[in-house]
């Protein structure tokens, strides 16, 4: 049987992917992270699931359950919060899957950057503006960053800086990319994204530690920074502009 590792999407439960959602509706046994995953989407699960919270597990034992179902003659769900592809922890799962010889998939999902950008009303990538994104994150309590992808070192590239798990360490944030950004850099924090309790902070590198800090943000989080998100006077992109030539590949 099969392991399938499922973007939940960002906390919204309608926006799990079609094709998310009928791969959930299929499986036997479910696990998902309790603290996350939205409880919702567990309706999609056959009546009969088994459902295995892994918010208090670590990964030796969501590595057991995953190879006990697969033994079993069961498919497997697999959520994770987001996309599977951006801070998901999965290479760690698939490497021991691959050691114990069980099949896997990975379905992908929407990510909690997309749908910050979607409250935000923005697009991250503004023709003269900006076209790169960095998704990063900062080293604090957990794993530590490869050397070179500090903040510090990233943000001499002046884009557009995303960064998950950070809103605990906003003041860190701000001191390593004002050098480099400026106080006047346009600034968003988007929490909950997607969800009923979603909120979002819009302001400059100069104000946004003192918001986060008043309404209280310190997990479950998007920082962002760059100036795209203030973009107003920019050119149209070339893709449909009446001067490009159609007729050509």
């Amino acid at each position: 049987m099969t392991v399938y590792f499922i973007g939940a999407g960002p906390g919204a439960a309608d926006l799990i992917t079609v094709r998310g959602a009928r791969t959930l509706a299929a499986c036997q046994v479910c696990l998902y992270a309790g603290s996350l995953v939205p409880r919702e989407l567990l309706a999609e699960c056959p009546d009969d699931a088994r459902l295995v919270d892994t918010a208090q597990l670590d990964i030796d034992a969501i590595t057991a359950e995953l190879v006990a179902a697969h033994r079993a003659g069961h498919d497997v769900a697999r959520l994770h919060s987001g996309d599977p592809s951006v801070f998901s922890a999965v290479n760690e799962q698939m490497r021991r899957l691959d050691e114990a010889g069980v099949p896997y998939e990975v379905v992908p999902g929407v990510p909690a950057f997309a749908a910050a950008a979607a409250a935000l009303k923005r697009e991250l990538t503004v023709p003269t503006v900006g076209q790169t994104v960095i998704l990063t994150r900062i080293a604090q309590r957990a794993t530590a960053m490869p050397e070179g992808e500090d903040l510090a070192t990233l943000g001499r590239s002046g884009a557009l800086i995303v960064l998950h798990l950070a809103a605990r360490y906003v003041d860190r944030v701000v001191e390593e990319l004002l050098p480099h950004y400026g106080a006047d850099c346009p600034a968003a924090v988007v929490a909950m994204a997607s969800r009923p309790d979603e909120l979002v902070l819009r302001g400059t590198l100069d104000d946004i530690a003192a918001q986060v800090k008043d309404a209280g943000v310190i997990r479950t989080a998007v920082i962002m920074v760059g100036r795209t998100l203030g973009a107003e006077q920019f050119h149209d992109s070339h893709l449909y502009s009446p001067a490009r030539d159609r007729h050509t590949c």
